[in-house]
């Protein structure tokens, strides 16, 4: 702006006539106008900093686990098109076989991402369960309380939703 500023003030042509207070009173606006920007520009690294903080604890980022079951809301998944598996896999023997990935994870025996890509009935399985962000509100809600709960690292226990029975790591 301040290049307009100045290209502006360059255009209009200033009378050599002019008086001395015509000039001080010029000076005096330009004061108050940088002034005036100056403080302005704090108020938007101010907006923008409440802004950042906000908005990085609105969102998580997380990978997760999904087991369908014939209770599931669709029964059918990238792995099992026909959904002929998840219509014969009851909730209790996905919650055992969820718990066995877990395990399997937790004492390092294989990777989440690996187990995800392997076994989770999401199509996030192609990114290792990867997620990406998201905000409150855009998961189903046990989903979204246990990503918030969760610090970066760490790995749910079984979470239930209306898709299946989950577990998920907080990564971000």
């Amino acid at each position: 702006m301040r290049g307009l500023e100045a290209d502006l003030r360059r255009s209009s042509p200033i009378s050599h006539s002019s008086s001395a207070s015509h000039l001080s009173f010029k000076i005096e606006s330009d004061r108050k106008r940088k002034k005036s920007s100056s403080i302005s520009s704090v108020d938007r690294t101010d907006k923008h900093k409440k802004k950042t903080k906000m908005s990085s604890s609105d969102k998580v980022r997380a990978s997760h686990i999904l087991i369908k079951h014939q209770g599931s809301r669709r029964r059918a998944s990238w792995k099992d098109p026909e959904g002929s598996v998840i219509s014969t896999t009851t909730r209790d023997s996905a919650v055992s076989q969820l718990k066995s990935l877990r395990d399997d994870i937790v004492s390092g025996k294989t990777k989440f991402e690996d187990v995800a890509a392997r076994h989770s009935d999401c199509s996030s399985a192609k990114r290792g369960g990867d997620l990406g962000s998201f905000g409150r509100g855009q998961m189903q809600k046990p989903f979204e309380q246990a990503a918030f709960a969760l610090k970066v690292g760490e790995i749910s226990d079984i979470v239930d939703t209306d898709s299946g029975v989950h577990i998920i790591m907080r990564t971000g």
